[in-house]
């Protein structure tokens, strides 16, 4: 039986409650890939590691015999996506690696390796970029010979200003951070300058009143509607409790006014659960606080509540919803902040 027979939905008739039952169980992506712009679990072929080690089984359960132990930052090739075990509930997905066994997806990256061709004329205020490679180091020189300041990783998005060449006369762009006044320098190859194309409104003609987002913290599901027809749906991870606090996304009704493409999210002790991570991709905020949905690189795991009050999203999920959602972001623009926006309730 099929994934669709089993669920009893039909990609014609999908109401709020098929969509909560499908994101759920994990299938949705696998049955619907990007037909209505959501992520898929299988769009790259490779993943990386994100936990210090995960295990690999032979069949997609926790239950399953260990087979080998993977490493953070490895990078496997995946051949395929399943539903695996009734645990954990919240997220089913695993991925067969070659054919030596499975791992689950929620401490897996999944990536790709692309490398680019070189753009020499860079416009000094700002080109946007995402990393288009399991993971690059950044460093504070135009060589491998600089220390390395952080390691970014795929789909994250910078701000590239320049192009160095280091010695060998290999090419490499210079990074502004948009949180200090301080510069990386990153290979060229790994970062994919990002077209306006591809950062034009998604449903524009719309009135801004057709538009609205639910955020189901119990079903950790965010759904998007085109007046009351549901457009897309992801699963999220929103805001949990900390040995420090409880950091629950605050029920309400917001908007999102502010939006960033990019953004070096950074707080606290860091051996305290706080957290310093550049390059957050698409960035949507709905508080004063700084409580936003944005794009995810440090987990897969979506499902359960796990972030300091923002509402974790797939870095392609976030992108669709930046795009989808009011204020629109010009491509040269760093961030808009706007007295409007679209609604969002959350739940």
């Amino acid at each position: 039986m099929d994934l669709a027979s089993q669920l009893d939905i039909t990609q014609s008739q999908l109401s709020r409650r098929s969509f909560l039952k499908l994101t759920a169980t994990g299938a949705f992506s696998l049955l619907f890939g990007k037909s209505i712009g959501l992520q898929t679990y299988i769009n790259e072929d490779q993943c990386r590691v994100i936990d210090p080690s995960i295990k690999l089984f032979d069949t997609p359960s926790f239950n399953g015999e260990i087979v080998k132990t993977y490493w953070k930052d490895m990078v496997l090739p995946i051949t395929e996506a399943t539903i695996g075990d009734i645990e954990p509930e919240h997220n089913r997905v695993w991925y067969r690696i070659r054919k030596e066994g499975y791992i689950h997806s929620g401490s897996v990256q999944p990536v790709r390796t692309q490398l680019n061709s070189v753009v020499d004329d860079i416009d000094p205020n700002g080109v946007l970029a995402e990393v288009s490679v399991p993971y690059t180091d950044a460093h504070w020189g135009a060589a491998t010979n600089f220390p390395v300041a952080y390691r970014f990783y795929y789909e994250t998005t910078h701000w590239v200003t320049g192009l160095a060449h280091d010695r060998e006369g290999e090419p490499w762009y210079r990074l502004r951070d948009d949180k200090w006044d301080i510069r990386y320098y990153v290979p060229a190859s790994h970062l994919r300058l990002i077209s306006p194309n591809e950062l034009l409104p998604i449903s524009p003609n719309l009135p801004p009143s057709a538009k609205r987002i639910e955020v189901h913290t119990n079903d950790q599901a965010v759904i998007a509607y085109e007046w009351d027809r549901p457009v897309f749906v992801a699963k999220t991870a929103t805001g949990a409790k900390f040995s420090n606090g409880n950091f629950a996304t605050p029920k309400g009704n917001y908007i999102t006014n502010h939006k960033r493409p990019s953004r070096h999210m950074a707080a606290g002790n860091l051996a305290y659960n706080g957290y310093d991570l550049p390059g957050v991709p698409w960035v949507i905020y709905i508080t004063e606080s700084g409580i936003s949905f944005h794009g995810t690189y440090w987990h897969n795991n979506y499902g359960r509540p796990r972030s300091h009050g923002c509402i974790n999203l797939s870095p392609k999920s976030a992108k669709w919803l930046f795009r989808w959602t009011i204020p629109e972001v010009p491509p040269d623009e760093q961030s808009v902040y706007e007295k409007f926006g679209t609604h969002v309730e959350v739940i």
